[in-house]
């Protein structure tokens, strides 16, 4: 029987990221709402805060991967939102293609190299457990 892993986040962590959730909520309603000044002023706390997460999860690939392409996400994203706030998205919109598109390369990369090494890593573990002789230890009553 295979059993569940258990996943969990630290409390700091998740408090963080519920912040990040409140500061990106922000930024896309007044990007919404064309409320400039404020749009523009919530770039900074998203994407300190996001730049914040993927550093406290470095150490947990599927984050670290995944948050990097938040990261490259709320990049694209603050971009696309200040080219239509002065004007100049009809051109240069396209160009946001590049930091999506590291996003996307982060993501590709985490499932289909990343991922399946790691995989591949705990077959091989668990194949090399299943090979120690297990000894029975007998008690005398």
């Amino acid at each position: 029987m295979k059993e569940n892993k258990l996943y969990s986040i630290p409390e700091k962590f998740r408090k963080t990221e519920n912040l990040h959730i409140l500061f990106w909520l922000f930024k896309d309603l007044s990007w919404a709402m064309l409320w400039k000044p404020l749009g523009i002023a919530m770039i900074v706390p998203t994407f300190s805060v996001a730049i914040l997460i993927t550093w406290q999860t470095r150490k947990i690939k599927s984050e670290l991967f995944h948050n990097l392409a938040i990261d490259f996400w709320i990049c694209a994203n603050a971009i696309w939102m200040l080219l239509e706030f002065t004007g100049h998205d009809d051109h240069w919109r396209r160009y946001t293609a590049i930091p999506f598109g590291i996003g996307v390369f982060f993501i590709l990369t985490y499932y289909f190299v990343i991922l399946p090494k790691e995989k591949k890593r705990e077959r091989e573990l668990a194949s090399k457990l299943d090979e120690i002789p297990v000894e029975v230890a007998t008690v005398k009553a």
